[in-house]
Order: structure tokens, then C-alpha cells, then sequence
């Protein structure tokens, strides 16, 4: 019997966006369909509204998952180079920022305005404020059940993200069909997500920054912390919380690489009648000093002179600054994160195509993937990366 639709993708996302294009090159009939009212919802508000939609040093190392190999694959195939090439081809300008991240100059719609154009030049259509009800497989494909009507097609695509940013209407719809059809699927966490404390512990701190050092046993990043009034956020903070588990310590170095016992031993010479706490506000922000003059009162006296400390405690207190040891009590949730870790277990999905080893014709792209890419334009890669391969191999079928 022939269906409505060769494919159809669900997700009107970075994803489901891209792939559709790659999925219709052959002539075949596309759909994307979609429960939300405009495409690209995240893209447009992604990179404070200006996308950062690629990063030029990305590699396998920055993606985690439960296989780490996985990814590979399809990173390979296409690459940050060639998502480049694509927006240079439509004119939109670029900037580079930080640790290779990659934004347009203008605003995150462009990106949003020509994955919908390369979508429809090739053919392919885009059905918005459509909810998919309920999934079941024929033995011709699939039929997906919508409140408008029944809608059938050989390939499904599922692009449906997470569950970070509810608000914008995420939700665990990929988990739940992909378990429908005997998927796996690994927990799924808020991953580049801020993390929560007692509440008031950093009150007096908040909107104080620093360059630091933060890690676990997993993983270590040396970015810029940020004290707000729910706990710790910024760069440093978004990226280990892809890797911290409930219950178990972070630990911070607020020395930021500089060598702080080196330069108290010299200020003790020249500045040795001031207190330790004027002479620490040095090298790391006043209020931070305050806070922690009070914070560790039981351990080191900062109101005392310089020139009394022995070189051994001077050595404490570095250690105390280089391994500051802290316990969250949870982080701020999908409500602001920025992804999720975990989704459909990867075992079950073939890494060149993306498709399901055990359903033919069904397809995983995109966040809903077991892969996480660290914060700065990597997941979006991961989007443009899985897009294509399934693209490719739908056309090519």
C-alpha cells in the first residue's frame, strides 16, 4: 500500500529541520510536523538570540554518552566545516568567540530562516501546530494518529529534543515512542544546567564572577563561575553539571592557574602589616574575600596581619583556595537547562545511519539521543551531524 509519506519527521527543531532537506534530495515526499506554532523554537532563543550553532574545535572528546564512540560517526561525515560552508553559501555573517565559539553576527532567526527555505527548496513540507496523539507500525511503515487526522509514512524520524525548557514546550515524547518500540533509554538528566545550594548560602555574592577551575572525578573545565542567589551558575558551572551526581561534591581552584601562595609570600615582604583579606582582594573579587573571611572564620583568621603567617600557613590557606570543596543540593532543573543528558540508549541505533536496529525505518536524531555535547555550540553540531546521516541514508534507501 502506498502511504501518505515517504518520511516524516517529527521536531521542528535544529534537527528535524535539517534532516528533512537531505531526507527529500531524491524526490522523495517529506513531511515535518510539529506541535509547537513556529520553527526553531531554541535556535531562536539560543546564544542570547544569536546562535551559536557550531564550535571550531569540535571532536569526539566533547561529546559524553554511555558509548563513547558512538558519535564519532557521524561527526565525522559531517563536520563544523560543512555547516560553515552552508551558512557562508546563504550569506549570513559570523564571529568567532571564546574556545571556538560561533555565532551570527545578526540574528539566530537567519539560521531558523534557511533551514526552513532549504527545507521547502527541496520539496519537503512543514506542518506546524500538529500533535502526534499516538504511533503504531504497519506493515508498510508507520501511522501516526494527530487530532486533524491519520497520517502515514515508510520512514519516521524522531526530532523531538529532551525535556530542558519545558516552557517552550519540550517533552519526553521520543522516550515515550522509542520505549513503544523496545528502545532503551538511559535516564535522562538537566545537563548545562546552573546548580542549586541552601538557600541564601551565595545571597551576598551574587552577580560576583571569576575565572576558576572546577571538576569531579569525571571531567574538569577552566571557565568563568558565577555566584546568583540559588547557588553557582556561568560557564565553568553549566559544564560540570553534565557530569556531577546528586549528593556528591564539585571542587573549585579560585586561583585561576596564578601561583597564590608564590605572590602572599612576596606581599608578605613589602605588605606584611596589612590583613591577609586586604592583600588576598588582590588577586580575587572583594566581596568574594568578605564572604569567605566569614565562611572559613573557623580555619584561617584573613583579618589577621600578613606578616604573622608562617610559610605553612600560607600553604593552608592556597590549598583551602586551590580545592574549595562544595556539596549542591541540586541544580535549577530542565527548567533552564540547556540540555539533557541521557535519552534513547545508543546500542539500539545504528551510528551510521541513526536508525533503529531492531525497527526498520525508524530514525533518532538530535538531543534525544543518548549524546551530550559540552556547552558551546556542540549540540547543535551533534543536531547538523545526526540530521545528515539520517538524511542520507533515507534518501539513499
Amino acid at each position: 500500500m502506498l502511504t501518505d509519506w515517504d518520511t516524516i519527521i517529527i521536531g521542528a527543531g535544529a534537527a528535524g529541520l535539517f534532516c528533512a532537506p537531505f531526507a527529500a534530495a531524491s524526490g522523495k515526499r517529506v513531511l515535518v510536523i510539529d506541535h509547537a506554532a513556529k520553527p526553531g523554537e531554541k535556535i531562536r532563543i539560543s546564544g542570547g538570540g544569536r546562535c551559536n550553532f557550531t564550535n571550531m574545535h569540535t571532536e569526539p572528546a566533547n561529546f559524553t554518552g554511555q558509548n563513547p564512540h558512538f558519535h564519532k560517526s557521524a561527526l565525522a561525515r559531517f563536520t563544523h566545516w560543512h555547516f560553515i560552508e552552508l551558512i557562508d553559501r546563504a550569506g549570513i555573517a559570523w564571529h568567532e568567540k571564546t574556545l571556538g565559539q560561533l555565532f551570527c553576527d545578526g540574528k539566530s532567526a537567519q539560521i531558523i530562516d534557511l533551514l526552513v527555505r532549504n527545507l521547502r527548496d527541496t520539496g519537503a513540507e512543514l506542518r506546524l501546530s500538529t500533535t502526534v496523539e499516538g504511533v503504531d507500525q504497519t506493515d508498510d511503515g508507520f501511522v501516526l494518529e494527530t487530532k486533524a487526522s491519520a497520517l502515514t509514512c515508510r520512514n519516521l524520524v524522531l526530532a523531538t529534543g529532551g525535556k530542558s525548557i519545558p516552557k517552550m514546550g519540550a517533552t519526553g515524547f521520543a522516550y515515550d515512542i522509542a520505549r513503544q518500540f523496545g528502545h532503551e533509554i538511559i535516564e535522562p538528566r538537566p545537563a548545562l544546567v546552573p546548580l542549586t545550594f541552601p538557600e541564601g548560602r551565595f545571597a551576598a555574592l551574587s552577580g560576583v564572577s571569576l575565572p576558576v577551575r572546577v571538576w569531579t572525578d569525571r571531567a574538569s573545565f577552566d571557565e568563568a563561575m558565577l555566584f546568583t542567589h540559588r547557588g553557582l551558575s556561568g560557564p565553568a558551572i553549566l559544564q560540570i553539571s553534565s557530569f556531577w551526581r546528586e549528593g556528591e561534591p564539585i571542587y573549585v581552584d579560585l586561583t585561576a592557574g596564578v601561583d597564590l601562595f608564590a605572590a602572599l609570600r612576596d606581599q608578605r615582604q613589602t605588605e606584611g602589616r596589612r590583613q591577609i583579606s586586604t592583600e588576598l582582594a588582590r588577586h580575587l573579587p572583594a566581596r568574594l574575600v568578605e564572604y569567605l573571611t566569614t565562611e572559613w572564620a573557623d580555619r584561617f583568621d584573613l583579618t589577621a596581619r600578613l606578616a604573622d603567617q608562617s610559610d605553612t600557613a600560607l600553604r593552608a590557606l592556597t590549598d583551602q583556595l586551590e580545592n574549595w570543596t562544595l556539596t549542591p543540593s541540586g541544580s535549577e532543573g530542565y527548567r533552564t537547562a540547556e540540555v539533557t543528558r541521557g535519552g534513547i540508549a545508543t546500542d539500539g541505533i545504528d551510528s551510521k545511519s541513526m536508525m533503529s536496529k531492531s525497527v526498520p525505518g525508524l530514525y533518532f536524531i538530535g538531543e534525544c539521543v543518548d549524546v551530550t555535547g559540552w556547552l558551546g555550540g556542540f549540540n547543535f553540531q551533534w543536531a547538523w551531524s545526526s540530521a545528515h546521516a539520517a538524511g542520507q541514508h533515507i534518501a539513499e534507501s
